[in-house]
């Protein structure tokens, strides 16, 4: 093992997440590789494109099987076909990206040139794609062998990973219980080292929940960061792309992949991508934090939660960091309100065709129907009242960030459920009205347009994972990988607590 200092981009490099050249490399030391130290293992020849390959698809031939995170995997010969092609590329002095030789399992909600591509949904359970999505795309050119797809509910709807095409994705750390959702197979995936890194999609939580239920990062960025494939560039949903990772510096490195501006996404941020990639250090002293906790009681949790959250927050503290309760000045539910019109009219809008015919109709699950059926009763008044209520509770988080630099909450609003339940229509004693009520706080987030970095917070006394979301103003993914950075050496729960299959 090679002794502790800084990479290229000036990220401290831990002696456990690098290989010396001398070591003997087994499937255990690369598939433990964070994908920092991957990536400069391939660039320095000490482990090949095709030792990478056969390393990760042995490990998922292991492991996948007790909690179905990976679906639609590609051949293995055809893959090492590719992965040899990747090192025949890095003899001639080629490199394509910082994913190059990387195996890659995309979320089932983006095309895949060639592979099946169902959104977890009996409608679509035999489309093949002719071509990549735009992020797709970007993740091709940069290197990634595309093995397959991470599991996701149907049509992304919801935060529990089942769906009729290929069942549910269990936890990393409890079989029993949900992985969260809807980027739930790629957290497992993560979880379980069975990919370098991970893409993911958000709307109301699904990069942060499953994150945080499976003790890794996600990254909802902001709209635009990540240049989206929507039919409508003018009118965009209010879900965006994302990186998923083991370590900040790994969510920083996908992040440059994903992100910069597209012609073809009017909406887009200018800038390239490789502005993530710069130096993670950051002097935290005097950084204000504001704990909003459950929003005063509005977003009800889970007893434990709130105690596992309150106690990450010490480590900011330790930091330099200042932490004080406080909540942004605006009534909470008429920000509920416009999520559910809002939401039931963009994703409803998405559902509309497969709605319109009968046959199709029949195999949409009741919670894609409620956003259809809510959205048809909406009228553009509707819409365009929800939408101002939308922009005033930006302008009143903006006002909050004029007191404070970042403010945190909790990644969900309980941990991990049982499996088999569709989704908790009761927490803490408040019964849930809508599939979605339960994902209220993070929802509040969405609504206000600002990046949320999920980072893991700590464990119940039963061993189940939550995390907290890292929220800065619009636009500053920057600040918020450093934050997070800073707060993952301190903590470094990834590496710290493994899930028990793997030990």
């Amino acid at each position: 093992m090679v002794q502790a200092g800084d990479d290229a981009d000036g990220v401290r490099v831990d002696r456990r997440t690098a290989v010396g050249s001398a070591a003997p490399i087994s499937r255990s030391d690369i598939v433990n590789l964070d994908a920092v130290a991957l990536a400069g293992a391939i660039r320095s020849r000490r482990v090949s494109c095709v030792e990478v390959m056969t390393a990760y698809l042995d490990h998922i031939d292991e492991f996948n099987p007790r909690v179905n995170a990976i679906v639609a995997l590609q051949d293995r010969e055809a893959l090492l076909v590719q992965a040899r092609e990747r090192d025949a590329e890095y003899s001639r002095g080629e490199s394509l990206g910082p994913l190059h030789g990387f195996p890659h399992a995309v979320k089932d909600l983006q095309a895949v040139k060639g592979i099946r591509t169902t959104q977890g949904s009996p409608i679509l359970k035999d489309f093949v794609p002719p071509a990549d999505s735009p992020m797709v795309e970007r993740l091709r050119r940069a290197g990634a062998i595309f093995i397959g797809k991470t599991n996701t509910p149907e049509f992304g709807l919801g935060s529990h990973t089942y769906n009729p095409v290929y069942g549910a994705t269990r936890n990393a750390y409890d079989q029993s219980r949900s992985a969260g959702g809807s980027s739930g197979g790629a957290a497992v995936s993560l979880a379980l080292r069975m990919v370098p890194v991970a893409d993911g999609s958000d709307y109301g939580g699904s990069l942060r929940n499953p994150a945080g239920w499976n003790n890794v990062f996600g990254f909802r960025t902001s709209i635009g960061c990540v240049p989206s494939d929507s039919q409508d560039g003018w009118l965009p949903s209010m879900g965006v792309l994302g990186p998923m990772a083991r370590t900040v510096p790994d969510l920083a490195m996908l992040l440059s992949v994903q992100a910069g501006y597209d012609a073809h996404a009017p909406l887009s941020m200018d800038g390239a991508g490789s502005r993530f990639r710069g130096r993670l250090q950051r002097d935290l002293r005097g950084m204000r934090i504001a704990w909003c906790g459950d929003f005063n009681g509005y977003a009800p949790h889970e007893p434990g939660v709130i105690d596992v959250c309150k106690k990450a927050l010490k480590t900011f503290e330790c930091l330099g960091c200042s932490v004080e309760e406080a909540q942004p000045d605006y009534p909470l539910d008429a920000v509920w309100q416009a999520v559910l019109r809002l939401r039931s009219w963009q994703q409803g809008n998405m559902l509309l065709p497969f709605y319109n015919d009968p046959a199709k109709r029949a195999l949409l699950k009741p919670e894609a129907l409620f956003e259809v059926e809510m959205g048809r009763r909406l009228s553009a008044f509707d819409i365009s009242a929800a939408s101002v209520v939308r922009t005033e509770w930006y302008h009143a988080v903006q006002r909050f960030f004029e007191r404070y630099d970042y403010f945190i909450i909790p990644t969900a609003q309980l941990f991990p459920f049982d499996i088999d339940m569709d989704w908790p229509h009761e927490i803490a004693g408040h019964k849930a009205a809508t599939y979605h009520e339960w994902m209220k706080a993070t929802l509040l987030v969405t609504m206000s347009g600002c990046p949320a970095l999920a980072a893991p917070a700590g464990f119940s006394d039963s061993g189940l994972p939550i995390g907290i979301q890292i929220v800065g103003p619009n636009r500053s993914e920057l600040g918020c990988l450093q934050l997070a950075y800073a707060y993952e050496l301190a903590t470094d729960w990834t590496h710290a607590r493994l899930p028990p299959l793997l030990i």
